[in-house]
């Protein structure tokens, strides 16, 4: 889905700063909002995807008013209300917000029945796709053209499996990209390298 938190590519927000070695983490409640989630996931409440999806549903000027393990932690409580883990007023306890600041966006989709034969050194393009649901292609490579350097195995077809839909497992692949193809005038010459669903690609 197209949305705030889709900012890969995007210019205007200023150099990358390199602060040296840091942790994960800053604060200790940070810390048991990653473990929250890891056993929630483990424990099958919910899965990757759909704990992605609830965190890219949150309104536009939630997620960009408070830190990553913020946003995760409302993802979490979001997730955990749908799902009927906690009530209204459990969610509101536990957020200290009065209404819940996410929607539900897209039905999902399941895998294309057809997908071209696809190996390594192969030209290929992504589709110019829009989506309302889960997707796991960034914005930036949508309808351009790379080369397949490699090849991962099967995984959950991300579209279906943040909806819980039933889709045949899809391999990934390790596309790389001119960066003057993806920013034309815009960057400095080097590779770009973006792991892809089969389901967004097609040979060339």
């Amino acid at each position: 889905m197209d949305g705030i938190h889709d900012l890969g590519g995007m210019q205007g927000f200023g150099p990358v700063t390199k602060v040296g070695k840091t942790t994960p983490f800053k604060d200790p409640w940070e810390i048991k909002v990653a473990g929250l989630m890891s056993k929630l996931v483990t424990a099958r409440a919910f899965n990757m995807d759909e704990f992605r999806h609830a965190v890219e549903r949150l309104n536009p000027a939630t997620y960009v008013s408070v830190s990553y393990f913020e946003r995760a932690f409302l993802g979490l409580l979001v997730l955990s209300h749908e799902k009927g883990l906690i009530s209204l007023e459990e969610f509101q306890a536990l957020s200290g917000r009065a209404e819940i600041p996410a929607v539900k966006i897209g039905d999902g989709r399941v895998g294309r029945s057809v997908l071209p034969e696809l190996q390594v050194g192969d030209s290929v393009r992504v589709l110019n796709d829009f989506f309302a649901g889960h997707i796991r292609m960034p914005a930036y490579v949508r309808g351009k053209v790379g080369t397949i350097a490699s090849v991962s195995p099967a995984y959950a077809f991300p579209d279906a499996h943040a909806h819980s839909l039933d889709s045949p497992a899809q391999r990934t692949f390790d596309v790389r990209f001119k960066s003057t193809d993806l920013w034309p005038d815009g960057c400095e010459d080097a590779f770009v390298h973006v792991g892809l669903f089969h389901n967004y690609l097609e040979k060339i």
